[in-house]
């Protein structure tokens, strides 16, 4: 399978090189800045010209939550017209795309896991950048897969892990949201359940019970408080600072961009079509700790 990777160095995008190195059924190809720019759809076209892929995986994102509340534009030339820009380029080679988007589609206002079919009502910038790149890539490409993930985290890159981890070690005690509610979501078992998806399509040959969007989330749901408490705990484990959490609202940490209540995301479809089931938390979670402090 020769499967090529929009961006290099995002959590998602590092762990899809990371899985392709240890598969000998992947010639893997992939694309970042200078070579390639996602506002530069010429660039991206060339690209995937001389690589010719069988399935392209979009991960690049602007990601910025906060910081898309000041800065729309960037947020969406990145989010919608890239996203159109690399399944444009995809369909112009007659290749399947799977794009990577958010749980921040959704309000949080449902009081039970998400499904695909669920209405859509994003409360921030990042979120309506990110539902706008879906029906791009969707009108652009007909054969698009879109994985929506969450609270994404990993040994690199920017996350909430890390960030828990660095602030243990600063401080005496720390403070963490605890009413909202979401998947932790693994950036190493996303690579691999993307590449499950993309070998399934490739093998089978594309067919339309493939199209549309399909969640993939982590099978454990919990608040930022409880992950909070799980990587310091287990952290101490590992010769880490066992520092006490306090449990706070949302109320007591502002933010510019408005959080989902309710992340949680129904992953029924992703095991019925593709043959996908992520592992549970306490093993993606000793993983990412094992690389980070052993």
């Amino acid at each position: 399978m020769r499967l090529y990777v929009i961006g290099g160095q995002g959590q998602v995008a590092r762990s899809l090189r990371e899985a392709a190195a240890c598969d000998t059924d992947i010639v893997f190809g992939c694309a970042q800045r200078p070579d390639i720019d996602l506002l530069r759809p010429a660039s991206i076209a060339q690209a995937l010209a001389e690589f010719r892929p069988d399935i392209v995986i979009n991960p690049a994102a602007y990601t910025a939550v906060d910081k898309a509340e000041s800065e729309p534009e960037q947020a969406f030339a990145v989010n919608r017209d890239g996203a159109r820009a690399v399944a444009a380029a995809a369909a112009s080679q007659g290749v399947p795309v799977i794009h990577l988007s958010t749980d921040y589609v959704f309000d949080g206002t449902k009081d039970t896991p998400y499904v695909e079919g669920d209405p859509v009502n994003p409360r921030s910038v990042y979120g309506r950048s990110k539902l706008e790149g879906e029906l791009a890539v969707a009108a652009v490409n007909p054969q698009h897969i879109v994985l929506r993930t969450a609270w994404v985290y990993s040994p690199f890159g920017t996350n909430f892990a890390r960030t828990m981890l660095r602030l243990a070690g600063e401080r005496d005690q720390l403070r963490v949201v605890d009413d909202q509610l979401g998947c932790p979501t693994y950036a190493p078992d996303i690579a691999l359940a993307a590449i499950a998806v993309a070998k399934k399509v490739i093998g089978e040959g594309w067919g339309p019970k493939f199209a549309g969007v399909t969640h993939l989330v982590g099978p454990d749901a919990l608040t930022w408080y409880e992950f909070a408490s799980d990587i310091v705990r287990g952290a101490a484990l590992r010769g880490g600072r066992l520092v006490p959490i306090s449990p706070i609202a949302t109320s007591d940490y502002p933010t510019p961009a408005e959080r989902p209540a309710n992340s949680r995301l129904s992953t029924a479809r992703l095991a019925s079509v593709f043959d996908v089931r992520l592992p549970p938390l306490e093993r993606s979670l000793a993983d990412c700790l094992d690389r980070l402090l052993k």
